[in-house]
């Protein structure tokens, strides 16, 4: 229960609702497949590493609290 509460209280803090964090997640799937220089903005490549860091930063702190 407290770790759902820890994943809900970060995706609130640092992307405003969980929607939101799916379409920058969503964004960075599709920049995988064609990412080439000048494809996409820095700024947005660097949004949706963040948010990839920031999901495996929880999940790591979810395993070791289980």
């Amino acid at each position: 229960m407290i770790h759902d509460e820890v994943l809900v209280n970060w995706i609130e803090d640092t992307y405003g609702t969980p929607e939101e964090l799916a379409k920058i997640l969503d964004f960075g799937v599709e920049m995988l497949f064609y990412l080439e220089e000048g494809s996409f903005d820095r700024k947005e490549v660097q949004q949706v590493v963040a948010a990839m860091r920031g999901i495996v930063v929880i999940l790591r702190c979810l395993k070791d609290t289980s």
